[in-house]
This record gives structure tokens, sequence and C-alpha cells, in this order.
């Protein structure tokens, strides 16, 4: 009898945790996503920020996410914790690999398919939906940082297969050379600009010249997706799920 109690109460809980995740994911997604990218703000020693950090936040990323493919089909969650397993695990071989250029290539490269695989479905959610609600600003949101994770890695792989291909990224360990990607996806994905990281390659600036475009295609294709569902539902107040 106690076992069928603590089962029940098992299942209950799970059940609202999934209902939580469901009902808050684009607000959780967002929360992770600058927690994971910018957190360094607020940290001085950038190896224990290897170490501990990065796998903690990694960790609140792959459980926010759960939300957003809730309800989507069995093979997409099936590929969401693969890929989430792999980007857990891959940061706790740092200290001990990050001297092989093959290990942290294959590293940037899980990290650009997981990101890219959610920013994918958060995407589909944004063209879906008739009408404004903070679901779908959230999402907007999400889909913003989710391209700056996304260009993190794709650079920081062109960085980590030729060290020359970039000219002001300093080389003192894995955290500041993901800090200073952050850094410079983020200036270039918002037009900012400063110059003192540049792509010194044919492939990176290619690379960074199409980054760009497509911070520029997202920001105009939202602002468009935006006011159309605006438009169209202006005689009714802001919806809520």
């Amino acid at each position: 009898m106690f076992l069928i109690y603590s089962k029940n109460q098992y299942l209950e809980s799970m059940n609202r945790t999934r209902l939580f995740l469901g009902n808050q994911k684009y607000e959780l997604l967002l929360a992770a996503l600058i927690i994971h990218l910018f957190i360094g703000v607020f940290l001085l020693n950038l190896s224990f920020y290897t170490r501990y950090i990065w796998p903690i936040t990694m960790l609140i990323l792959g459980i926010a996410s759960v939300g957003v493919f809730i309800e989507k089909g069995r093979w997409k969650n099936l590929v969401r914790n693969l890929l989430f397993l792999i980007v857990l695990g891959l940061p706790l071989a740092i200290p001990f690999m990050s001297d092989l250029k093959d290990f942290m290539q294959i590293l940037s490269l899980m990290y650009v398919l997981f990101f890219a695989f959610i920013l994918l479905e958060v995407l589909k959610f944004l063209i879906r939906p008739g009408y404004i609600n903070i679901d779908l600003l959230s999402a907007a949101a999400c889909g913003y940082f989710l391209l700056i994770e996304t260009g993190v890695f794709l650079m920081q792989f062109f960085y980590y297969q030729n060290p020359q291909s970039f000219l002001g990224i300093k080389t003192k360990g894995v955290a500041a050379i993901f800090t200073d990607f952050v850094y410079f996806c983020s200036i270039t994905v918002s037009t900012i600009g400063y110059g003192d990281i540049t792509p010194d390659k044919h492939n990176t600036k290619l690379a960074t010249s199409l980054f760009g475009i497509c911070g520029q295609l997202y920001s105009v294709i939202l602002i468009g997706i935006l006011i159309s569902k605006f438009s169209s539902k202006v005689s009714h107040p802001l919806q809520e799920e």
C-alpha cells in the first residue's frame, strides 16, 4: 500500500513538473539562455567557470528546453535528449582534454547542433500562432539568444580549427575564448561592431557575414510577424495562455 501511495505521489509530482515546464517553457528557456551566455559578468575566476559553472548552466538549459519539446513527437524528444546528454557531458571533460584541438572542435559542433535544433523548434512556434501573447514574445527573445548561441559555437569551431582565423581573441583558456565569442557574436548580431575582434581568414569572414545577415533577417522577419499578428487581432487585447 505504501509503495502504491509513493508511486502515485511520484507520478503526481512528475505531472506537475511537466505541466510547469510546458506552461512556462519560453520564459524558462529565455532565463536559462541569458544565464548561460552572460553569467560571466559576475565571475572573476574563469577557470572556476569552466570546471563548475558551465556544466551547471548547461544542466539548467537542458531542463529549461524540455518544455519546448513537450508533445512534439517521440523522435524529436529522443534527438533533444541525446544532444543534451552530449553537451552536458562534454564540458566535464574540458579540464582534462581542452588541449586537444579536435576535442574542442567536436564540442563546438555538438553545441551548434543542440542550439540550432532548439532554434528551429522556436521558429516553428513563432510562425504558427495568429495572436500575440507572453509566450510569443518570450519565444521571440529566445530565438534571438539561440541565434547568438549557435553563432558562438560555430565561430568557436572555426577558431579551434585554425587559431589564426580570428584576430583579437584572448587565448588564456577555454572560458576566455568562449566569452570573447559571446561578445563578438553579440556585437555582430546587434550591428554594433567595435572591430576589436575580427575574422582574418576567408571562411571566418564569410561565416561572420552570413551570421550578421541571419541576425538582420531574423529581426526584420520577426517584426513583420509581430506586426501581422497584432494587426489581425487589433480589436482584441493581448491573450495569455
